[in-house]
């Protein structure tokens, strides 16, 4: 599948790919030791980008789930730092803000993320739970005419950097999936702090955050009835942009191969010319462009979040090609691949995160498990267009 996109979204998707391979390109190894693209972001910012999941009427694009997925995919071609950082603006804390939030909390926050002022993160995983959201221990009471929040979230990416975060929680010590719930916690809250950090092979660096007794007003809860579903729901963006990232990684380590493929020489003539090695470039082509087919679709069935079934399918499909992709990548490069004088290297670690983070691969297969069970017809079996 190909999207049928207007003049205007080709335009806006050009604009980007011009600015990344101008500007981010030559500067993505000094993003390597954790420092944070200020400079990348600013520039996004300018052109509207951090604005994609923004309505038009807090001052953004209001853009869909697939436009948003494209402009990740070209700013991941050269820089996974870039595209992890705009992620944080255009992925699912922003939509959960949009869709659930008071208005009052709309109004003086979802401006300010269009223009760069407030980066948001996400807080999910625990020390003890990462896909078992379930089972969280993180807790907000109702104290009073407040709010109460406990607990400890890990591995979460700008704490440094974010204004404001969007909190996973139980709600009042409710067990199970019927007790969690959504906060919006504030920089600078009493009781807040940034407690460890987590430098990542991708180049990003990630950190632990403690809460201890802090004060929310009790419009900070954004979800709280049928929560559980809806934060899942919501979700499935994640699980369609993550796998961008990882189709924008796996298509510049085939530019690079291809590239370094035509200037190496060996036996007396360029490598490209080894049939092997065309099969080679030929099988990495080939899995981009498969994966690709799946993940735009996956995109295009947001109304306004993706469809369950096809993000899971499309994260798992996109993630492991991009990790056979780049390996690949590096193979062709030699020796020089294994280095971090290449930029395939830089690829491959970044890679390596898409089957972590927004769900594991194997929590995903179970999950397409179940729906395939429930969704084949034992007697008319799997309709032709692909909807159970």
């Amino acid at each position: 599948m190909f999207p049928n996109l207007s003049d205007e979204q080709r335009r806006f998707v050009q604009t980007v790919r011009d600015l990344a391979q101008r500007e981010f390109r030559p500067r993505a190894n000094q993003y390597m030791d954790g420092t944070f693209p200020w400079e990348n972001m600013r520039a996004l910012a300018e052109l509207g980008v951090l604005g994609m999941a923004v309505p038009e009427e807090y001052g953004g694009l209001g853009l869909s789930v697939l436009d948003t997925a494209l402009v990740l995919e070209e700013i991941a071609k050269v820089c996974y730092v870039t595209a992890m950082a705009v992620l944080g603006e255009v992925g699912v804390q922003t939509r959960i803000i949009a869709t659930y939030a008071p208005e009052p909390i709309k109004q003086r926050i979802l401006p300010a993320v269009c223009s760069g002022d407030c980066l948001l993160a996400i807080c999910m995983t625990e020390p003890d739970a990462g896909t078992d959201v379930a089972n969280y221990r993180t807790n907000v009471d109702h104290v009073g005419n407040a709010l109460r929040l406990n607990g400890v979230k890990t591995l979460i990416s700008r704490a440094d950097e974010a204004g404001m975060f969007v909190v996973f929680t139980r709600v009042d010590k409710q067990q199970g999936r019927a007790g969690i719930g959504c906060v919006l916690v504030e920089k600078g809250t009493p009781g807040f702090s940034v407690t460890g950090k987590f430098h990542t092979m991708g180049g990003e660096n990630l950190h632990e955050i403690r809460f201890e007794d802090c004060e929310l007003p009790p419009e900070n809860l954004v979800l709280r009835e049928d929560g559980f579903r809806k934060l899942l729901s919501a979700f499935n963006t994640q699980r369609c942009l993550n796998p961008s990232i990882s189709l924008g990684l796996a298509e510049g380590a085939l530019e690079e191969a291809v590239k370094y493929a035509k200037e190496r020489r060996a036996f007396g003539r360029a490598i490209a010319e080894f049939q092997g090695m065309r099969w080679k470039l030929a099988e990495m082509y080939r899995d981009i462009e498969a994966s690709r087919s799946i993940l735009y679709r996956a995109c295009a069935s947001a109304d306004p979040f993706p469809d369950p079934l096809l993000a899971a399918a499309a994260k798992v499909t996109v993630n492991e090609m991009a990790l056979r992709v780049t390996s690949e990548a590096i193979q062709v490069h030699g020796g020089y691949g294994f280095t971090d004088e290449f930029p395939v290297s830089r690829f491959y670690r970044g890679a390596r995160y898409g089957t972590l983070g927004g769900g594991t691969t194997e929590t995903l297969r179970d999950l397409i498990g179940k729906r395939v069970l429930a969704g084949v017809d034992p007697t008319d079996g799997i309709f032709g267009l692909g909807a159970f």
